[in-house]
């Protein structure tokens, strides 16, 4: 009988092999790698199976070692890819943000991750984004370039790693950032800037609160990271940017579409004022068509601050600060609430529009009511070649009249061409001011002759009016408060008539201007008569030649013997009878001695003759004296 032979059972180094890959399958770890050998080895395995296994187990960690390389590279992959991913989404910068420094954290493993940015204007850099951050003031710390690690990373823009940021001596320690580092307990640091082209824009940390070195790949990882944060902020800035440019692009266009309808609605306001003043339209329909267009009042001026025309308001005098102003800008400028803009022919001033109960008003209504300067000018060139065409024919009429030749039936047929009937009394007056300008006084008589169905004009350099009226003295003083109202200053009218039909208006016009010599003799300056109101001294004074005459036949001696002299014996005669020819109270007011008094009274009387004394000469030397005494020295 043969002998039982037990069958060979596994091979030691045989199954410690499979086991070896049945570990890398299930991604054991190094520990569990070592595993196969010792068995084999208690299993009593001989030396070459051993040698074999553990060359085996060798080759298993190398393979173990690369597979955890592929699969943390395939991490950070996917984590840059789904940093790429919110980069092309970016709903929100932060958020990105966030999401950054959360997977830095989880890729490098650390226990705290945070990004900070430079503030350019502070000159340092603050904390934007924290993760696994507990300590209120490092969340809170500033860093100044320079200082620290991360400040050092800013303004070199190179990354720094410490493993002992406390001990580490090639940073700038500072209180702040050292006492933050402290709280927070960090002790190995890396930092990596934030690069936009060539400029830093903040740094990205990696920190853990035990020592440890950070090797290239975790630098090479962190930077890339950084690279997506800054493209993520710089994105966002391109987008803000972007839609801070839409935003003023649709302001513009909005402004654009704004100004366009304000101009359309101006020239259209433009169009229809110019069309009311070339269909022969006058300053009151343009003033109810300015005020209707801008819903306000309005008052219109002329140049010497006459009132044209007004709507909707109360009377206001055109200030003269705001012409100016407007004049000088060319625009129309506010005062007290009332815009003012005056109408402008080249440099002339033609007059100004008033514009009350706007205070507030918008650009594009001003526009408009200096488009209704322009309008108004026109209208007030226009009235001024109309009035000056009429007012010369008026002129030549007037002179015509006045002169001494001339047919009266061809006069008499041109008034009538102009409605100045003659057959009905009519008034001359003779209008004289002392501080107005002449051209201002003719512009008010023309207004005033206007109104009255008469003439106006220059005739011997004195303003002449022509009116018709049946009580000349009535209204001489009735047109001197017109023509001082509207030129400002006192004006005198002498008149005379009435006269019916042209033969006699030469000699009423005569008449007239001794009546203006008589009224400025007596000092009657700003008043209106005819000499028939001021009594014989006025039908005396009315003729200045006469008058002299008078002065000197009746006071010649007198007058010559005070001249060569040098004394007053023509003011001892004058209050010797102002005195009523008392000696006592004579010497009172000559404050002399009545023997002087007396005196003086002989050479009068040698002077003048005996007979001075006598009732009928006192009388005459009293006329004359007061004569004398009225109209000054002739």
């Amino acid at each position: 009988m043969l002998p039982s032979v037990t069958a060979p059972g596994p091979h030691p180094a045989h199954t410690g092999l499979r086991q070896l890959l049945d570990l890398l399958a299930e991604g054991a770890t190094a520990e569990a790698l070592a595993g196969p050998a010792a068995e084999a080895r208690a299993a009593g395995a001989g030396p070459d199976e051993l040698a074999a296994l553990a060359e085996a187990t060798e080759t298993a960690l190398r393979i173990r070692r690369t597979l955890s390389q592929h699969r943390r590279r395939e991490a950070q992959l996917t984590a840059l890819f789904d940093t790429a991913s919110d980069l092309a989404a970016l709903r929100d910068l932060d958020s990105v943000l966030r999401a950054i420094v959360h997977r830095s954290k989880l890729l490098l493993g650390t226990d705290v991750t945070y990004l900070s940015l430079n503030d350019d204007e502070a000159g340092d850099t603050y904390m934007r984004v924290t993760d696994g951050a507990v300590a209120p003031a490092f969340q809170q710390v500033r860093l100044g370039m320079g200082e620290g690690l991360g400040g050092l990373v800013a303004q070199t823009a190179r990354p720094y790693a410490t493993g002992d940021y406390q001990a580490d001596t090639r940073f700038h320690h500072t209180t702040a950032i050292d006492s933050a580092v402290h709280d927070e307990g960090l002790r190995a640091i890396l930092g990596v800037p934030l690069r936009v082209g060539t400029r830093v824009i903040g740094v990205l940390y990696a920190a853990d609160r035990t020592p440890r070195t950070f090797t290239p790949d975790e630098v090479a990882l962190l930077s890339s990271l950084a690279d997506h944060a800054a493209i993520a902020i710089d994105g966002a800035r391109l987008l803000e940017e972007t839609r801070a440019a839409l935003d003023d692009l649709n302001s513009a266009s909005r402004t654009i579409q704004a100004h366009s309808e304000a101009m359309r609605r101006a020239e259209q306001a433009h169009d229809q004022l110019t069309d009311l003043v070339l269909r022969g339209g006058d300053a009151t329909g343009v003033a109810a068509q300015i005020a209707d267009i801008l819903d306000a009042g309005i008052l219109i001026h002329d140049a010497d601050g006459a009132e044209l025309a007004r709507t909707g308001t109360e009377p206001l005098p055109p200030p003269a600060r705001a012409v100016a102003a407007s004049r000088a800008s060319g625009r129309a400028v506010p005062l007290d609430g009332t815009w003012v803009c005056a109408v402008l022919a080249g440099p002339e001033l033609l007059g100004s529009i008033a514009l009350t109960g706007r205070p507030a008003l918008a650009d594009a209504d001003r526009l408009l009511f200096e488009r209704a300067g322009v309008v108004t000018a026109l209208l007030l060139l226009l009235r001024r070649s109309v009035a000056e065409t009429e007012d010369r024919v008026r002129g030549e009429l007037l002179n015509d009249l006045l002169a001494t030749s001339g047919d009266p039936d061809s006069l008499a047929a041109r008034a009538r061409r102009l409605g100045i009937g003659l057959s009905h009394p009519h008034g001359v007056f003779v209008a004289h001011s002392e501080t107005a300008p002449r051209h201002r006084l003719l512009a008010a008589a023309a207004r005033s002759a206007h109104a009255h169905r008469g003439l106006a004009g220059i005739h011997h350099e004195q303003v002449v009016l022509l009116l018709p009226t049946r009580t000349p003295g009535t209204t001489a003083h009735a047109l001197a408060a017109e023509l001082g109202q509207a030129a400002d200053a006192p004006v005198t009218v002498g008149a005379a008539g009435p006269t019916t039909g042209p033969a006699g208006l030469p000699d009423t016009h005569t008449e007239a201007r001794q009546c203006l010599s008589a009224l400025r003799a007596l000092g009657r300056t700003g008043q209106g008569g005819a000499l028939a109101d001021l009594g014989f001294v006025g039908l005396l004074l009315g003729d200045p030649a006469g008058v002299s005459g008078y002065v000197r036949n009746t006071l010649g001696p007198l007058l010559g013997y005070d001249a060569e002299r040098g004394t007053d014996l023509t003011g001892t005669l004058d209050a010797y009878f102002a005195q009523n020819a008392s000696l006592t109270r004579t010497k009172d007011v000559l404050h002399v001695h009545v023997n002087t008094v007396v005196q003086r009274l002989d050479r009068i009387g040698r002077l003048l003759g005996a007979d001075w004394n006598t009732p009928a000469r006192a009388l005459e030397l009293q006329l004359a004296l007061r004569l004398h005494r009225l109209a000054g020295t002739w």
